[in-house]
């Protein structure tokens, strides 16, 4: 970990302790994923098999799980864990369904009437990030809200383990959310495969889902491609901030920077506190934590990438939190509240000393598929609208068209535009004509 007292600064080092361990900008990055995706675009399956030989060591037989794999799945997995599964769904059901947009309707009462109508995306990919942990969280996030927008067709795509098999429960939570097409592929690979098609799997309208480097930068080509698809957010490796003072319980602070450090290397986390104390009671807490945890192996690595700031103020701590836009934001102080109205960037806020990120990432209900690499700028986290697409529609009458034509016609030709005023002021001197043969 790396400890700065940020007032002993030089201005190049404050722009430098805040970078991310790994960017998606990376010239060789960017070059590979290429490739990878302009071979499935080529290739199509063989590429696949190909790169789950290459990358994953196994040689798959058949790339969709089976009806077969589905009901083996569900009998391997006690009834106690398909009730947990149950319950994680209702409640992430709950919230999302909540804030399913509904159709609005605007009436000027002048002749015009405009509208929002929203309807589901047909056909939606969801990346499942798979390697040493079963998200089957993710699997909820990504499928309840596509399920309550009413897409109708939706695609899962996921590694598999060396014995060709996916995890029981992340199988038992796609039946719960009513999916059943799962593929065994990850990677940047999945990205193109649901991108462009193949001859097992079906082109997708929109991609959703978190991922390492190579998917974000997978998805971010894809989107850029008018043969690919449309995007949700660039959600690349997990990170989590936390502005803390001397109130804050170091041990839970911890636990917090060690929960989103164990998801991979290329994780980060940081901490902002003006209280020195609390920074020796933190790293303290880290070291002595993370040797009773499993994933030594992950930690061990991303650990090198707990970065702890001791600033002035809070006050600091949260324009230094804007200005690296965190993916979760733990405000972990007495006045936790009142900070919350100065924060201008994150994906999900958590406040107060209860609020572990890690019970957003499985059941408040709020989305956990959330902005990466500063994107929190500009992007909020995944909701049920994401799964839907919005048409305007205008209703103009006789009336309507008599009150806004003029306006209408002026702006255009103001805009150089004449065949833009031609087609309202035809209709405005038809009108013309129909009251004076009335008469």
């Amino acid at each position: 970990m790396k400890i700065y007292d940020y007032k002993t600064l030089l201005d190049s080092e404050k722009d430098s302790i805040l970078s991310r361990p790994l960017s998606s900008k990376n010239k060789a990055l960017k070059s590979a994923v290429g490739e990878i995706l302009q071979n499935v675009y080529s290739n199509k399956d063989a590429a696949l098999y190909e790169y789950t030989r290459k990358y994953d060591g196994v040689a798959l037989d058949d790339l969709r799980v089976s009806d077969a794999e589905f009901e083996a799945a569900l009998q391997s997995v006690s009834e106690e864990e398909v009730n947990l599964i149950k319950k994680v769904i209702q409640r992430v059901e709950n919230y999302h369904r909540e804030i399913k947009p509904k159709t609005l309707i605007v009436d000027t009462e002048d002749g015009v009437i405009c509208q929002k109508l929203y309807h589901a995306i047909e056909s939606v990919g969801l990346y499942v990030p798979g390697g040493s942990a079963p998200l089957i969280s993710t699997l909820i996030m990504l499928a309840v809200p596509a399920k309550i927008a009413g897409c109708q067709n939706i695609s899962v795509c996921t590694p598999c383990d060396k014995t060709k098999k996916i995890h029981p429960l992340l199988l038992v939570a796609a039946q719960l959310c009513g999916v059943r097409c799962v593929y065994k592929i990850g990677g940047a690979q999945a990205i193109a495969a649901m991108a462009y098609g193949t001859e097992s799997i079906a082109k997708v309208n929109k991609i959703y889902g978190p991922g390492n480097s190579w998917v974000t930068e997978a998805k971010l080509q894809v989107s850029q491609d008018a043969k690919g698809a449309a995007i949700d957010l660039p959600a690349g490796p997990s990170e989590v901030l936390v502005i803390a003072d001397q109130k804050a319980n170091a041990r839970y602070i911890a636990s917090d920077l060690l929960a989103q450090l164990e998801h991979g290397v290329d994780s980060q986390a940081i901490l902002l506190t003006n209280s020195e104390k609390l920074v020796d009671k933190v790293q303290n807490e880290v070291t002595n934590l993370s040797k009773i945890l499993t994933r030594q192996s992950i930690l061990t690595k991303s650990i090198q990438n707990l970065v702890i700031v001791l600033t002035e103020s809070l006050d600091e701590a949260v324009r230094l939190s804007n200005q690296y836009a965190p993916e979760h934001l733990i405000i972990n102080t007495d006045n936790a509240k009142a900070l919350l109205s100065q924060v201008m960037a994150a994906g999900a806020v958590f406040i107060g000393q209860y609020a572990a990120e890690a019970l957003g990432d499985y059941l408040t209900g709020s989305n956990h598929v959330l902005p990466t690499s500063g994107f929190a700028k500009s992007y909020g986290g995944l909701e049920t609208r994401d799964f839907m697409v919005a048409i305007s529609v205008q209703e103009v009458s006789d009336i309507g068209i008599k009150n806004i034509g003029k306006m209408a016609s002026k702006l255009a030709l103001t805009e150089g535009l004449d065949a833009h005023a031609l087609a309202v002021d035809i209709r405005l001197k038809d009108l013309e004509k129909a009251v004076f043969y009335e008469l």
